[in-house]
């Protein structure tokens, strides 16, 4: 039985273990892709927190905070996949402490992307729906408490297996490792568990999603004075809409990659492609447009934006519409 057992769980995580890739042009392409959007999107988010963190008005207004911590929490999560997706390629073994850190930065930032951008869409509803209670409820210490919750859930998951490994394992931290989610799973309930969290994520915000859009669609129709208006905000909701989308993917790239296992095998060379793109556009490329989206969208962000990204030419002067 416990030879059955052990079968099941080398089935289970074999999808995501060691490959060992053969560096060559196509390897060597696939690196760089990754290297240079995540060097790229970095400095952008990095010129655009610089640009909120000019003006006071950006400090006090939830949307901005908002934004700013969507902006931070992206930006930590591109780095840490870019150094993981480094050291899977070169089969690098670590400590199981500087893997444990890691893992956790990128579960956390991982999980906190689509739940930052449903908070974000419950502030818009509030505004939009509620304008004269925007004030009272969305203010800086409840934008603050829901950004620590946020912290809280997305690190709940894996700080429990932390503790599960400490009371089984206390000397684990010494132990030298290849660096995956899945290397630090002890017994197949933690799978579970992790897959659980996963769907209750998944359609917690997808339903979040739905319900804020529909009342904000609904509002602006309602309080339009022309259809061109009606049909201005119905764009911005679908364009947001298709962030959103692309983040909660994020939640199911575990399963997607299972599947591609299961129809390519581990040894299949397409597999390796697959998984690879799987990768960029589940995980990284969401990443990447929403400053994008969000930021260079916004009237009273992108004027600063272009001031300090051309700021060696001084030809672009600083401007605010408001907030």
């Amino acid at each position: 039985m416990e030879a059955t057992n052990g079968t099941n769980n080398m089935q289970l995580f074999s999808y995501e273990q060691v490959y060992k890739v053969d560096f060559d042009a196509s390897t060597g392409t696939k690196i760089a892709v990754v290297v240079l959007m995540v060097v790229f999107f970095v400095y952008i988010n990095c010129i655009m927190l610089f640009a909120l963190k000019s003006k006071s008005t950006f400090h006090e207004s939830p949307r901005y905070i908002l934004f700013g911590h969507m902006l931070f929490n992206d930006s930590v999560l591109l780095l840490v996949t870019a150094v993981m997706y480094g050291m899977s390629l070169a089969l690098l073994h670590v400590a199981k402490a500087l893997c444990l850190l890691l893992v956790l930065i990128s579960s956390c930032t991982f999980q906190n992307a689509p739940l930052t951008l449903a908070l974000m869409s419950l502030e818009r509803y509030v505004a939009i729906c509620f304008p004269l209670r925007h004030a009272a409820i969305a203010t800086q210490k409840s934008t603050a408490i829901a950004i620590g919750i946020i912290w809280f859930l997305s690190s709940l998951n894996f700080v429990t297996d932390i503790i599960y490994e400490f009371i089984i394992d206390p000397n684990h931290l010494v132990k030298i490792t290849f660096c995956t989610r899945e290397k630090l799973f002890v017994t197949k309930w933690q799978a579970d568990k992790a897959q659980g969290f996963d769907i209750l994520y998944f359609v917690s915000v997808l339903l979040i999603i739905i319900f804020t859009y529909i009342s904000i669609i609904v509002a602006a129709r309602s309080v339009s004075s022309n259809k061109d208006s009606a049909h201005k905000a119905h764009r911005t909701v679908l364009l947001h809409l298709f962030q959103l989308g692309l983040c909660l993917t994020s939640f199911l790239y575990s399963t997607i990659e299972r599947m591609l296992y299961m129809m390519t095998g581990s040894s299949s060379s397409l597999f390796i492609h697959l998984r690879y793109l799987n990768f960029l556009i589940v995980l990284i490329l969401p990443r990447c447009l929403s400053p994008l989206i969000y930021g260079l969208r916004d009237d009273a962000v992108r004027p600063l934006f272009r001031y300090y990204f051309c700021y060696a030419t001084r030809k672009v002067k600083p401007a605010s519409n408001g907030v």
